[in-house]
């Protein structure tokens, strides 16, 4: 019995390994007396394991969800004035698509509240980039955030410390406990605090691949639609998709050099597989906030970038500083002629990540300059010995390992390989 409650830990942890569906009080009372301390590190450790290994029912998931958001406060963002729609990516090499997407959404009308996150190994992280900017503040009370998405209608922030602080202590927990992977673990982390930041919609965008958390495309299919459904339980209009992450996003990985291309992008040009995923993501956000626009003329037009600057500006940044540049290191060349096969993300992410880029482990620090630029793209020619990567940063001592990283990653064929399509699956919002 845990103290204090009566609470029959152990009973529960055997329960649930046993594959014996919980009730919603057991869990409400399983998570209360782990936050309260009655219920101890190991204790939660063994019932996630459990779930690892037995799943969740769509009832015990809605339950667990439910008690995460107990845990703390819910933004009420009526006030913004505007249809609220987010997105949320399950992370990937080269991933920029937030930093255009959110001003072109709230260019086109919405307001749009995005929760971000940091990297973590070989997949870069949201806020890293954006806090290469000068004073660029991520931490914003709900006042702030409420006010911001009237005035500029966006916000890119860090989750505060009021929401859902289960899911800090629970993922923290579960990064060292090889249980991450879980399906009903990640779906009740990444809804609850969608729906804890008061979004009224959300596109889901779940990367399969070699450079993405679910390389499974069985698993990835599960996960969009456990998150999907768990979404609408919830009353937040919900779509996921599935898209692709074998090869880069964009030619550039790493912080500020990410940053750049995004920004180039909110200026009309950037990478042709980056807009497209953009416009097509920002075309399913505006129906899913039921509004009627273009993305596409607001990209052209300059509104999205007039919106990037004045978000920044309402963070405390600085958006006509010149960004940080690393120097050139190296550079990765092909191996024959012909046309560029394949880019394997993952050796891509993580020569980055050797470099600098990434961390291995929550709070460790990043560089800003560090990162590879793929300067050849799968479906381009290359001639023998041409330059496809070039590595750069502030700091050669990764440079080895990041270099080991790349060894097969090119590959190079006498035909043209077909276009990969931006969007692998939809699961259109019910």
């Amino acid at each position: 019995m845990s103290a204090g409650t009566g609470l029959n830990a152990v009973g529960l942890i055997r329960a649930k390994r046993e594959g014996v569906e919980l009730t919603p009080d057991q869990l409400h009372a399983l998570l209360g007396a782990y936050l309260s301390g009655e219920v101890g590190d190991e204790q939660m450790a063994a019932f996630l394991m459990a779930v690892c290994w037995r799943g969740m029912s769509a009832p015990e998931l809605s339950a667990w969800t439910g008690a995460m958001l107990g845990s703390g406060i819910r933004l009420d963002l009526a006030a913004a004035g505007r249809p609220t729609v987010d997105k949320h990516s399950t992370g990937g090499v080269g991933d920029k698509v937030s930093l255009v997407l959110v001003p072109l959404v709230a260019a086109c009308g919405a307001a749009v509240p995005q929760m971000s996150g940091r990297g973590l190994g070989h997949t870069g992280g949201t806020l890293d980039k954006l806090e290469v900017i000068p004073g660029w503040q991520s931490e914003l009370s709900p006042e702030r955030i409420a006010r911001q998405l009237r005035e500029v209608g966006c916000v890119i922030c860090a989750a505060g410390q009021e929401l859902v602080p289960a899911d800090r202590r629970l993922y923290a927990l579960r990064d060292v406990t090889a249980t991450v992977e879980s399906i009903p673990l990640i779906a009740s982390s990444i809804i609850s605090k969608k729906v804890a930041e008061g979004t009224q919609a959300l596109l889901l965008d779940v990367k399969v691949g070699s450079g993405a958390f679910m390389k499974d495309l069985t698993a990835a299919h599960a996960l969009a639609r456990t998150m999907m459904n768990l979404g609408a339980a919830y009353g937040v209009r919900t779509s996921a998709w599935l898209t692709p992450m074998d090869e880069p996003l964009g030619r550039a990985v790493g912080n500020a050099v990410e940053l750049s291309e995004a920004i180039e992008a909110l200026e009309g040009g950037g990478p042709e597989d980056l807009r497209r995923l953009v416009l097509e993501e920002a075309r399913e956000m505006l129906r899913l906030a039921r509004i009627e626009a273009d993305p596409e003329l607001a990209l052209r037009d300059g509104r999205a970038a007039t919106v990037f600057r004045e978000m920044v500006l309402a963070q405390g940044g600085d958006p006509d500083a010149p960004l940080p540049r690393g120097d050139s290191l190296a550079l990765v060349r092909a191996p024959a002629g012909g046309f560029l096969q394949g880019l394997d993300a993952l050796a891509v992410g993580t020569a980055a990540w050797s470099l600098g880029a990434g961390r291995s482990r929550q709070g460790d620090p990043v560089s800003a300059t560090a990162g590879v630029l793929c300067l050849v793209k799968p479906g381009e020619a290359v001639a023998e010995g041409e330059a496809v990567l070039e590595l750069v940063g502030d700091n050669r001592a990764g440079l080895p390992a990041a270099l080991a990283a790349l060894e097969g990653a090119i590959r190079v064929g006498a035909s043209r390989p077909p276009q990969q399509p931006v969007v692998m699956s939809r699961y259109p919002a019910n």
